[in-house]
């Protein structure tokens, strides 16, 4: 595959949460393009994986902590010298009601989910400010809107958005533009649990007719591929996105744009009264 536009060859690219689903995806996607890249994450294994298949440097580190996000920066700019573009992608838990969370699982899906963007960008400002780079903050639908019993996690990625805004203000006059992506449903390991869960509960027979479910709404009808949140991350996180900055990027198949008290009356459409086929011009 040809892709078109600023390239990335030769950038130093850091992706958090490197070891699987879409931090993997966007390891691959740069490292396919020649880049040089860096994935960080807690657990070895994964992240040994996806550097066998890439080629990144893994470095283990919980880049919620500063101590470690100090080192991992430290080792990249041994290692690399440089940082083009910083990806904070690191996620995690953060699935329960208010009353059902106790104040350790609310501290955990801050610091997984948000704390750990905020600490990453901060020890990374001075060389992203050095090559005028790029920060790209992977935040969720769930940054948008709010789902059931998620309320530490929605919290967090709404605050990432927050986070994103608040860099891009400070930071631009340095030459460091920051982005955020919001991912709608995307086939991972962790959608994958979710999936496995709602059959548990009676929701679906199988894993692949949940998925179906949950985007039977979802005006392109379908689950994403972590590739395709890779290709909006890559967008984002070059050149070809000089003059973007603060922005959010909703990729989600168009979930955002349903309209959902109207959604009984289209189910009330007659069986096959759907929306024609767009003709193809040639």
């Amino acid at each position: 595959m040809v892709f078109t536009g600023a390239h990335v060859k030769d950038d130093v690219v850091v992706v958090t949460g490197g070891g699987t689903g879409i931090g993997a995806a966007i390891a691959a996607r740069y490292a396919d393009e020649g880049a040089r890249v860096a994935i960080l994450g807690r657990r070895s294994a994964p992240l040994e994986e996806v550097a066998g298949a890439t080629g990144a440097l893994p470095v283990v580190a919980d880049v919620g902590r500063a101590a470690d996000a100090r080192r991992a920066r430290d080792t990249i700019l041994e290692t690399f010298g440089r940082v083009d573009t910083l990806v904070c992608n690191a996620g995690g838990p953060g699935f329960t009601t208010v009353e059902d969370a106790d104040d350790d699982e609310w501290a955990d899906a801050l610091h997984a989910n948000l704390t750990t963007a905020f600490v990453t960008a901060r020890e990374f400002l001075g060389p992203l400010g050095a090559t005028r780079g790029r920060i790209v903050v992977v935040s969720s639908l769930s940054g948008l809107f709010a789902g059931p019993a998620m309320a530490g996690y929605t919290t967090a990625k709404h605050a990432l958005i927050g986070l994103t805004r608040s860099l891009a203000r400070d930071y631009g006059a340095r030459g460091i533009r920051v982005n955020a992506v919001c991912p709608g449903w995307v086939r991972t390991p962790m959608a994958d649990e979710e999936m496995d869960d709602l059959v548990s509960r009676g929701g679906a027979p199988t894993r692949d007719s949940a998925y179906a479910k949950v985007t039977a709404d979802v005006p392109l009808r379908r689950i994403a591929e972590a590739r395709e949140i890779a290709a909006a991350v890559r967008f984002l996180g070059s050149e070809e996105s000089s003059y973007i900055t603060g922005a959010t990027l909703v990729v989600d198949g168009g979930a955002h744009i349903v309209d959902l008290p109207t959604l009984a009356f289209e189910k009330a459409l007659p069986q096959g009264d759907e929306v024609p086929e767009v003709p193809r011009w040639t």
